[in-house]
């Protein structure tokens, strides 16, 4: 009898176990932190903002990746996992950690070939890499841009305007909120490579200047 090879395909009830975990183990790290830990002052460093963040990139990279033909699941078991110990690692380790994250979870549950599992967490290591992107594999690639493009658009300008009530700042200072995310994302537009990506940032970049052009129109002494 031969031995049955397990595909390297995750099906959808794997894939919300996972889900789940990425959730637990963010809401963890917050619980583990002591008082007024790392950057707690912001809503957005919560277990549920980065969880959202993580479902966005995740949504970005497999979109991404299905043009560009990359490992669909390669690309969103890592997108998932990318972020998973940003609340309990130095921002400079979170990468490596995350990966080992995800090596641990991945060998423990299922029958996921090795081959698979390197991949993940080669994507989930390179994920804060800032060079050329033709340097790194295609699913890295597709993380990355995912990474870059949840940070521009309405998204980010929605994420800024809240900021702005954190900072104590008026409405009248709303567009240099707004060209902040509009800088951003010409920053990111420069780092893509994919056509996928591109096309993301060139509509994304459309949202915050039309936005842009709106508050101008309506706010008096604004432009």
């Amino acid at each position: 009898m031969g031995v049955e090879i397990k595909e390297t395909r995750v099906s959808d009830a794997e894939f919300e176990e996972m889900k789940h975990f990425v959730f637990e183990y963010l809401a963890a790290s917050v619980e583990k932190e002591s008082e007024g830990g790392r950057m707690r002052w912001y809503p957005w460093h919560s277990a549920e903002y980065r969880h959202n963040h993580i479902l966005n990139v995740v949504s970005l990279a497999e979109r991404i990746a299905q043009k560009e033909g990359a490992d669909v699941d390669v690309t969103r078991v890592a997108a998932l996992f990318h972020d998973v110990a940003k609340l309990e690692t130095d921002q400079e380790r979170h990468a490596e950690a995350g990966a080992h994250v995800a090596r641990e979870y991945l060998e423990a549950r299922g029958e996921f070939p090795e081959s698979f599992i390197t991949q993940v967490c080669r994507a989930i290591e390179q994920h804060s890499y800032q060079g050329d992107l033709q340097e790194v594999t295609l699913e890295s690639q597709c993380l990355i841009e995912a990474d870059l493009l949840d940070k521009i658009g309405a998204n980010g300008t929605a994420l800024m305007l809240l900021r702005m009530g954190y900072e104590a700042r008026t409405h009248m200072e709303t567009d240099e909120m707004v060209d902040r995310v509009l800088e951003r994302g010409l920053e990111a537009a420069s780092q893509v490579q994919s056509d996928t990506a591109e096309s993301i940032a060139h509509q994304r970049l459309k949202r915050v200047r039309w936005f842009r052009e709106w508050l101008e129109d309506e706010i008096a002494g604004m432009g």
